[in-house]
């Protein structure tokens, strides 16, 4: 049996760090790849990586990483982790809502809290937050691990995606019930005027 080649795209990917954060520009990790791969996209666009993901980047790419290494070396962010202080959450479920690889939990008017292994310290749900209870928490080492984060994020999408198709459906059968409706009390009202 023939091993499958892996694709450059694939290489890429499995360099970068997946905090799936888009400070890159490209929303997330796998989208990132798939530009420096089809698109010559620059290497030095993931601070959470910092330089070894640069070198390793350039390595893989044959590119010179030397004119980036100073700025990435100050760019390079230590590896964090969300922490919600509780006293002060409200349950408004914008950070659930932001996280890109559903790493927070609670619902509506309830207490959320961080599933601390699969957090990837991106940061998307401070922001969010009206009432700033979100800390990021500096960590010695990330404590998720990036494959696992990949399947998070890619598990996640494709659970938006059903509800969007779910979505659609549903406005669908509302317009066709609502025009049924409508059709059926012109008729009724056409009755009652031929009375």
């Amino acid at each position: 049996m023939q091993n499958k080649m892996v694709s450059l795209v694939e290489q890429i990917d499995a360099l970068l760090p997946q905090t799936q954060c888009g400070q890159c520009g490209h929303g997330a990790c796998l989208p990132y790849a798939k530009a420096m791969a089809n698109q010559n996209e620059a290497i030095n666009r993931c601070p959470p990586g910092g330089v070894k993901t640069l070198v390793a980047l350039a390595s893989l790419l044959e590119r010179d990483a030397k004119p980036y290494l100073a700025e990435m070396a100050q760019q390079t962010q230590a590896p964090a982790q969300a922490f919600i202080r509780a006293e002060e959450c409200i349950g408004c479920t914008k950070c659930i809502q932001a996280c890109p690889v559903d790493a927070i939990i609670g619902s509506a008017k309830q207490l959320h809290t961080v599933i601390t292994t699969e957090c990837t310290g991106c940061g998307l749900c401070v922001e969010p937050c009206p009432v700033d209870c979100i800390d990021m928490e500096p960590l010695a080492m990330p404590a998720y691990q990036p494959t696992k984060a990949r399947q998070r994020f890619k598990a996640r999408q494709a659970r938006l995606a059903m509800q969007g198709a779910k979505t659609a459906l549903q406005s669908e059968a509302d317009r066709k019930k609502a025009y049924i409706q409508a059709a059926i009390a012109r008729a009724k009202a056409k009755k009652q005027g031929l009375k």
